[in-house]
C-alpha cells in the first residue's frame, strides 16, 4: 500500500502551500517560527564551533595568526556554504514548496529515455543521504544541550559532575512534552531564539569594540596564511570549523513549513549578523586573553550574567534539539508514505498545530540514542570531536541531487548547472575528507547508525518490490474474475464491502478467500488502492480516481502527497457509486494479512529476508495506519514463503 504511484501532471496539483507571497503580519510570523525551527542548529553553533579548533582533539594554538585564519575561514564557510548554496541555489529546487531529500528526489522527470536508471541512482543517494541524517540527529541535540550546561563550570567547578545528569534530565523532560504536543508554546519559541540571537549578537559586538581590529580576518589571505603555516593541522581543522555550517541542510527541509522569503530575511537581518558578531568577538577575547580558550562563549558575559546566559543558552538548545526531533518525525513519516519504511504509528499531539506529528519508535530511538551519545562522550569538547561526519556527507549529496535538478526545475543548461555544482561539491568534498579523522574520535558511531538505517531502507523496499511483484504474478486477473462472475453470480447481501487492493490490475486474495467461505458478496464491493505520489500534498479535488466497473463492482485509487497522513474513511466520506452515496455504516473494509516465512527463494541474501519478515511483522497494522473503524474491519490471512 505504499508504493509510489505514477508522476501525475503538474498541473494537477497545488504547486506550493504559500502560492501567494505572505506579507506584513503573516510574514512577520513566518520569519519569527523560521528562527525558532529552520535556524535551531546554526544558532547554537557558537556555544561550542570556535573553542573546539583550538581546545578538541584537532586543535591548534591560540596565538594571533591562528585566531585570524580561523575566523576567516568561519567568516567564508558561512558565506559560502549557508549563503550562497542553500540560501541562493538549494532554496529554489522546491517541490510544490516543499524541501527536503525526499522532496528533492522526487522532482526528477521519469518521462525521458533512460530516465529510469538515473531515478534509481537518485533514490538511492536520496535513502543515503536520509540515512546519514539519522546518523548524525542522535549527535545534534546532545552537543548542543552539553555545551549550554557545561557553563555551570565557569560558576562552580563542581558543576562539572553534574552535566551530564542534568542533559539526560533534561531529555526525557523534552521527550515527554514531545508526546503531549508542544503546540500551544511553539509560538514563543521564535521571540526565545530571537533575544538569542540578539544577545549572543551583543556580547560579541561588546567584545569586537575592544579589539576592532579582528574584523580584518574577513580578509581570505589570513585562511591562507592559516593554512601554509599549519598545513596538514590546519586541513583536520577546516572539520572543525565545518561545524559552524551543520544545520544549514535543516534550512532546506524546513522551506516548506515557512517559505524561502522569511527564512532569507531572518538570515540577512538577523541569523548571520548575529553569528558574525559572536564569533569575532570570541576571536578578540582570545587575542586578549588565550587562556579564555576552555569557553570563550561565556567568557563573552559580565561575571553578574553568566547564569541568566546559560539558562538562555539551555533554552535556546532545547529548541534546537526539538526542532531536530520533529524533523525527524517528518522525514520518517516521508520515508513511509515513500516506501522505504514500513507503517508506523503517526499521533497528531495538538490542535494547535495541526502539522505537528508524534512517532513513538522514532522518538524511543532518538532519547535512547541521544542517551546513549551524552553518556558515552561526557562533554561537548569530546562530541565536537567526532561530530560532522554525516552532515558533510549529506551536503555532499545534496549538490549532485541539486545539479541534475536544476535543468530540469530552473531551466539551467548543462554547462551552468555542471559549474555551480562543480564548485559547491569541490568545497563539500574538502570539508567531507577534513571529517575523516572525527571517525576515529566517535564518527564511527554516527556512520554506524546511518549504515543501520541505509540497510533498514534499501531491504524494506527492495522486498516490498520483490513480493509485489510475486503477489501480482500469484493474483487472478481481474478481467478474468469479473468474466467468471458474469457467468456464474453468487448471492449478494445488502451493504459495501470495501477490499485494500495494493495490485491495482488483480483481484484481492482476500476477496477470493471470503467468497470461498462466506458462498456470498456484498451488494456493492469496492477495489481500494491508496497510493503516495511524488508530491507533498495532493488537493481534495484530485484525492480520488472512481472506475466503475461491472455487476457491481467498483475500483478507487486514493492519492496522497508525503506530508499526508492517508484517512480512508474520511475520504469516502459523500462519495458516491453508480449514483449512490457510500453509507459507512453499514461498510466493511476486508485485509490482506501476509505472514511472511524466510525460505531464501525472494531474490535477496537470507539474512536480509529474515530481516524484511521481522520488519514486516512489526510494522502497524493497515487498520491503524488507514484510520479504519475497527468494528467494521475482516482480516483475511496468508502464509508467503520467501
Amino acid at each position: 500500500m505504499n508504493d509510489v504511484g505514477a508522476t501525475p501532471a503538474a498541473t494537477d496539483f497545488p504547486t506550493a502551500r504559500y502560492p501567494v507571497a505572505p506579507r506584513g503580519r503573516e510574514l512577520f510570523l513566518l520569519a519569527a517560527g523560521a528562527l525558532g525551527v529552520a535556524y535551531g542548529d546554526l544558532a547554537t553553533s557558537p556555544l561550542y564551533a570556535l573553542r573546539v579548533c583550538f581546545a578538541g582533539p584537532h586543535r591548534v594554538a591560540p596565538d594571533p595568526t591562528n585566531v585570524f585564519g580561523v575566523l576567516s575561514l568561519i567568516f567564508w564557510t558561512l558565506a559560502i556554504l549557508v549563503a550562497a548554496k542553500y540560501h541562493a541555489w538549494i532554496l529554489r529546487l522546491d517541490n510544490r514548496g516543499e524541501g527536503g531529500i525526499l522532496a528533492l528526489t522526487g522532482l526528477l522527470r521519469t518521462d525521458r529515455p533512460g530516465s529510469s536508471r538515473a531515478r534509481g541512482a537518485v533514490i538511492l543517494m536520496g535513502v543515503l543521504a536520509v540515512a546519514l541524517f539519522y546518523g548524525d540527529g542522535i549527535m545534534t541535540p546532545a552537543i548542543s544541550v552539553l555545551a549550554a550546561i557545561e557553563g555551570l563550570e565557569l560558576v562552580s567547578p563542581d558543576a562539572q559532575a553534574f552535566v551530564v545528569p542534568v542533559a539526560i534530565v533534561l531529555f526525557f523532560i523534552l521527550f515527554f512534552f514531545q508526546r503531549r504536543g508542544i503546540g500551544r508554546i511553539v509560538r514563543i519559541f521564535g521571540l526565545v531564539m530571537l533575544v538569542w540571537f540578539l544577545v549572543i549578537g551583543l556580547l560579541g559586538l561588546m567584545a569586537i569594540v575592544r579589539e576592532p581590529h579582528i574584523l580584518v580576518a574577513i580578509d581570505p589571505r589570513h585562511a591562507v596564511l592559516f593554512f601554509s603555516r599549519n598545513r596538514i593541522a590546519g586541513f583536520w581543522t577546516l572539520g572543525v570549523v565545518f561545524l559552524v555550517a551543520t544545520g544549514a541542510e535543516a534550512l532546506y527541509a524546513d522551506m516548506g513549513r515557512f517559505g524561502k522569503r522569511p527564512m532569507r530575511i531572518d538570515w540577512m537581518l538577523l541569523v548571520w549578523p548575529a553569528l558574525l558578531l559572536n564569533y569575532f568577538g570570541q576571536g578578540s577575547l582570545l587575542l586578549r586573553e588565550p587562556r579564555d580558550v576552555g569557553n570563550p562563549f561565556f567568557l563573552l558575559a559580565p561575571s553578574w550574567a553568566l547564569l541568566p546566559l546559560v539558562g538562555l543558552a539551555t533554552a535556546a538548545a532545547l529548541i534546537a534539539s526539538q526542532a531536530i526531533i520533529a524533523g525527524s518525525y517528518s522525514l520518517t513519516r516521508q520515508a513511509v508514505q515513500l516506501g522505504y519504511l514500513p507503517r508506523v504509528s503517526i499521533l497528531h499531539p495538538s490542535r494547535a498545530e495541526m502539522g505537528e506529528i508524534y512517532i513513538t519508535g522514532t522518538s524511543w530511538m532518538g532519547l535512547l540514542g541521544t542517551a546513549a551519545v551524552i553518556l558515552y562522550f561526557g562533554n561537548s569538547t569530546r562530541l565536537a570531536g567526532a561530530y560532522g561526519v554525516s552532515i558533510a556527507g549529506v551536503m555532499a549529496i545534496t549538490t549532485i541531487l541539486a545539479c541534475m535538478m536544476s535543468r530540469e526545475a530552473l531551466g539551467w543548461s548543462r554547462a551552468k548547472a555542471g559549474g555551480v555544482a562543480a564548485f559547491f561539491l569541490g568545497i563539500d568534498l574538502l570539508f567531507l575528507v577534513a571529517n575523516f579523522p572525527k571517525v576515529q574520535y566517535g564518527g564511527w558511531i554516527s556512520l554506524v547508525v546511518a549504515a543501520g538505517a541505509f540497510v533498514l531502507m534499501t531491504t524494506w523496499r527492495r522486498g516490498r518490490q520483490i513480493l509485489g511483484k510475486r503477489l501480482e504474478a500469484d493474483t487472478l486477473p481481474l478481467d478474468v474474475f469479473l468474466e467468471g462472475y458474469a457467468r456464474k453470480p453468487r448471492l449478494r447481501v445488502p451493504g459495501t464491502a470495501i477490499f485494500m487492493d495494493r495490485i491495482s490490475s488483480g483481484t484481492p486474495p482476500a476477496l477470493l478467500q471470503n467468497l470461498v467461505h462466506n458462498k456470498a458478496m456484498h451488494e456493492r464491493v469496492v477495489f481500494l488502492s491508496v497510493l503516495t505520489d511524488p508530491l507533498p500534498f495532493v488537493s481534495k479535488r484530485r484525492r480520488a480516481e472512481i472506475e466503475d466497473l461491472r455487476e457491481g463492482f467498483h475500483r478507487i485509487t486514493l492519492h496522497y502527497g508525503f506530508m499526508q497522513d492517508p484517512d480512508v474513511p474520511k475520504a469516502l466520506t459523500g462519495m458516491k457509486l453508480a449514483g449512490k452515496p457510500i453509507d459507512s455504516m453499514s461498510t466493511t473494509y476486508f485485509l490482506g494479512r501476509e505472514t511472511l516465512i524466510p525460505h531464501g527463494t525472494l531474490g535477496m541474501a537470507i539474512w536480509r529476508e529474515k530481516l524484511f519478515a521481522l520488519m514486516s511483522r512489526n510494522a502497524t497494522s493497515a487498520m491503524s495506519f488507514f484510520r479504519l473503524p475497527p468494528n467494521q474491519v475482516v482480516e483475511m490471512g496468508a502464509q508467503i514463503e520467501i
